[in-house]
């Protein structure tokens, strides 16, 4: 059975940094595409970044380009989401989600919402002063 799990979510100030973590079971995380994805109170959730497989190309939504950065350990089935220069803007609730009925799918992007059929139960950020 497919699990994922986030954690590192918290409070920090404008400018301040935090580290999701996605722990996951059930699949082999280096053959499907897995992704980060939030939602602001009151707004539609959107990507923030995926891995896509084989080749392992990080996609970024514009707005977090440069600020954060996705990363995967496979031995530890744990993938990262480093977040630095947060802004008010990015607070939200953080998912892990991942696409597990397709090995190797070919979808890429971030806004997959929609083929990703495997999700956490999210984990809050929020930026304030």
């Amino acid at each position: 059975q497919v699990h994922l799990v986030e954690s590192g979510g918290g409070s920090v100030q404008p400018g301040g940094s935090l580290r999701l973590s996605c722990t996951t079971s059930g699949f082999t995380l280096d053959l499907y595409v897995i992704g980060w994805f939030r939602q602001a109170q009151g707004k539609e959730r959107e990507g923030v970044s995926a891995i896509s497989p084989p080749d392992g190309t990080i996609y970024y939504r514009d707005s977090v380009k440069g600020r954060f950065t996705m990363s995967k350990d496979s031995a530890k089935n744990t993938v990262y989401l480093e977040m630095n220069s947060l802004k008010p803007e990015d607070t939200g609730v953080y998912y892990c989600a991942a696409q597990t009925s397709t090995p190797f799918s070919t979808i890429r992007g971030v806004d997959l919402m929609q083929y990703m059929d495997s999700w956490g139960k999210g984990t809050l950020v929020t930026v304030s002063s």
